[in-house]
């Protein structure tokens, strides 16, 4: 792959930023490819019991201890899931934002390459650990973690791995409201409960996803699809965990509105999946909410809002666009030329 280092004078954060049109996300107003569906409310739908242990028991003597204050970590079931059903033992797997590296531990665990982007560089020195550590455990297969802003994923990632990818599993941040560590404090005078790890990096940091505005996150989160787009092999997947949150207690349909930015990115939506975040028994599913969810259903409830918690993630999972291979062929002779003909998303679906 050619690629063009980014100007050392210009953070991504800099660059003009469009957001997504709210009458796009709301009636994800597209047009899709001819196989693709065209009500989204008809994707295939299957159930994955991925909550059957508690996280901390998946995650236990997999993963280095630092891992612990990450506030957003993939269950490892689920990306373990993903990684077997749409890929084969030797293929590439591929987190532009890994985190921690959950994605990466779970597919060298399972015989794939790894390769993963991470915006912190304190995740991913932990990521790193993380691949050293499933090193040890024998796992000697292909894991790299790169530095870097996902939204340049072209100038990122290895040359090698351009049109190898077999799938990409990822989720787009959240915000400090559904994440964090107890501290508990029962000294006279002071909080009892108090809240900690729930921030990415620093709250400064524009250049953190986490960190901007709702329509920002979207639109920037749209530019790392295209990118993903671009280095998926022919029939490759995306496979993206997501879930609605709560926003002054309106309901934000964060899945249909990740559906919009990957059909915008030039993906085809090819299923809905609901993965559970609670254990299945016999007659009930035996909820595994945090202290933080728990606290917020309790409050909203005494509000008069019949609220439950939440007891699954959505999956989204795309195909990579038929026509992606003649992208890439164009963009490896005129990377210029296909940033300005592609770029983050085409003309029509930005909102002034």
């Amino acid at each position: 792959m050619t690629t063009t280092p980014p100007k050392a004078s210009q953070h991504p954060v800099d660059e003009p930023t469009m957001p997504l049109s709210r009458a796009f996300i709301d009636a994800l107003d597209t047009t899709p490819a001819a196989d693709a569906p065209t009500d989204f409310g008809e994707l295939p739908v299957s159930v994955w019991a991925t909550a059957q242990t508690s996280p901390a028991a998946q995650r236990k003597g997999r993963y280095v201890p630092e891992s612990t204050a990450h506030p957003a970590k993939m269950l490892p079931a689920v990306a373990a899931h993903a990684i077997e059903q749409y890929t084969k033992p030797g293929e590439v797997v591929l987190d532009p934002m890994c985190g921690i590296g959950t994605t990466l531990v779970e597919a060298i665990d399972l015989g794939r390459r790894a390769v993963g982007v991470e915006y912190e560089p304190h995740w991913g020195d932990i990521a790193r650990a993380n691949l050293r550590f499933a090193r040890e455990r024998g796992h000697d297969h292909d894991g790299q973690v790169v530095r870097g802003d996902a939204r340049q994923l072209e100038t990122l990632l290895p040359a090698g791995y351009v049109g190898q990818v077999a799938l990409v599993v990822t989720s787009p941040p959240y915000g400090p409201s559904v994440h964090g560590l107890v501290n508990t404090n029962r000294e006279a005078g002071v909080d009892k409960v108090s809240k900690r790890h729930y921030r990415y990096g620093s709250a400064l940091d524009r250049g953190n996803l986490a960190n901007i505005g709702h329509h920002r996150l979207l639109a920037g989160f749209t530019r790392i699809l295209t990118a993903c787009a671009r280095v998926l092999r022919p029939g490759g997947h995306v496979a993206i965990t997501v879930r609605p949150w709560r926003e002054h207690a309106e309901l934000i349909d964060l899945p249909s509105q990740v559906i919009a930015c990957g059909v915008a990115a030039g993906l085809i939506p090819v299923e809905r999946c609901v993965a559970l975040l609670a254990r299945v028994a016999e007659e009930e599913l035996v909820a595994r909410g945090s202290f933080f969810q728990r606290d917020f259903i309790r409050k909203q409830r005494d509000a008069g809002l019949p609220l439950h918690l939440i007891v699954h993630e959505d999956v989204v999972v795309f195909r990579a666009d038929a026509g992606l291979e003649d992208r890439r062929t164009t963009y490896k002779k005129c990377p210029s030329q296909v940033r300005n003909e592609y770029g983050a998303i085409g003309p029509g679906h930005w909102a002034a």
